[in-house]
C-alpha cells in the first residue's frame, strides 16, 4: 500500500508539475526553438521589459486584481459575519446555497451571462461600448462577483472557530462592542481573511474566461488575454514562456506571503487568548 501510494503521489506530482517545470527552464533558452535548449539567457525577458503591450498588461492585471480583492474581501468579510448571525436554518441554507452558486456554475455561462449584462446597460445608458474606462469598470464589477464567494468561504470557518469567551470576557472587562470587534473578533478572523483576498486576487489575476467574454471589443488586456493573443497567432514563443514563468513566480511569493501572514496572527491570537484569560482571571479573584 505505501508503495502503491508513492507512485500515485509521484504520478500526480510529475503530471500536475512537469508542464510548469518545462515551461520555466525553456523561457531561459538563448534560442528562439521551443523545442530546443541552446543554453542560459535571460534575453526574453529583457524583451518584456521592453515590451509596452506586456507592461500594460501587467498593469491591468495588478489594478483589476489589488481592486477586485479588496472589495470582494470587505464585502465578503460583512457578508460572513451577517451570515453566521442568521437564526433561522432554513434562510440560512438559502442564502449560502445563492452565495455558492457563482462557484458551481461553469465559467462559461457566468462570463456570458455577464457580457449580455453589461452590453444591455451599456446600450442602454448610451455609454460607449470602446472606453476603456467603462471595460475597467466591467472587469472589476465582474471579478469581484465571482471572487466574492471564495472570501466568504474562507472567512466562515474562523467565524465558527472563534473563541466567544474571548468576547465576553473583554464585555465584562468594559469595553465596548465596537472595540471587541476591532481588538478580540478581527484578529481571529484575520488568518481566514488573509486567505480570501489571496485567494481573490489570484483569480483575478489569472482569469481569463470571463475577462474574454465581458470586453470582447476592447483594448484593454490582461497578462492572461496577452498570452492568448500570442499563442493565437500559430506560433508559441519564448516570449510568452517567460510572461507564464513571472505570473506563477508571483503567485507562488504571494501564497508564501499569506501562509507566513497566516501563522504569525495565529500565534498573535493565541498570545492574545492567553492574556484576556489572565486579566480575566485576576478580576475574578479580586
Amino acid at each position: 500500500m505505501k508503495k502503491s501510494s508513492k507512485i500515485y503521489i509521484s504520478l500526480c506530482f510529475i503530471l500536475l508539475y512537469a508542464p510548469i517545470v518545462i515551461l520555466i527552464f525553456f523561457s531561459f533558452n538563448s534560442l528562439e526553438s521551443t523545442g530546443v535548449f541552446g543554453g542560459f539567457s535571460l534575453k526574453w525577458y529583457e524583451s518584456l521589459l521592453h515590451n509596452a503591450n506586456a507592461k500594460n498588461a501587467l498593469i491591468h492585471s495588478l489594478i483589476i486584481a489589488v481592486a477586485a480583492s479588496l472589495f470582494s474581501t470587505v464585502i465578503g468579510t460583512m457578508a460572513a459575519l451577517g451570515i453566521s448571525r442568521l437564526r433561522s436554518r432554513a434562510f440560512k441554507g438559502t442564502v449560502m446555497t445563492v452565495t455558492n452558486i457563482p462557484m458551481v456554475n461553469p465559467e462559461i455561462v457566468t462570463a456570458v451571462s455577464m457580457a449580455f449584462l453589461f452590453m444591455g446597460t451599456i446600450a442602454a445608458s448610451g455609454l460607449l461600448r470602446d472606453d476603456d474606462t467603462i471595460d475597467m469598470l466591467c472587469l472589476l464589477i465582474a471579478h469581484i462577483t465571482f471572487t466574492l464567494p471564495y472570501v466568504i468561504l474562507s472567512v466562515l470557518p474562523k467565524i465558527r472557530q472563534m473563541d466567544h469567551s474571548q468576547t465576553e470576557a473583554a464585555l465584562d472587562l468594559g469595553c465596548r462592542p465596537l472595540q471587541v470587534f476591532f481588538k478580540v473578533e478581527l484578529p481571529q478572523l484575520l488568518p481566514g481573511i488573509f486567505t480570501g483576498m489571496i485567494m481573490a486576487f489570484t483569480l483575478s489575476f489569472d482569469d481569463f474566461v470571463i475577462s474574454y467574454f465581458v470586453r470582447p471589443k476592447s483594448t484593454v488586456q490582461t497578462l492572461p488575454l496577452l498570452i492568448y493573443s500570442m499563442t493565437g497567432k500559430g506560433t508559441v514563443t519564448p516570449d510568452m514562456y517567460a510572461l507564464s514563468t513571472f505570473m506563477i513566480l508571483a503567485i507562488f511569493l504571494l501564497l508564501i506571503l499569506a501562509n507566513v501572514a497566516g501563522s504569525r496572527q495565529e500565534i498573535k491570537v493565541r498570545r492574545q487568548q492567553k492574556r484576556l484569560r489572565r486579566q480575566k482571571y485576576k478580576e475574578e479573584n479580586q
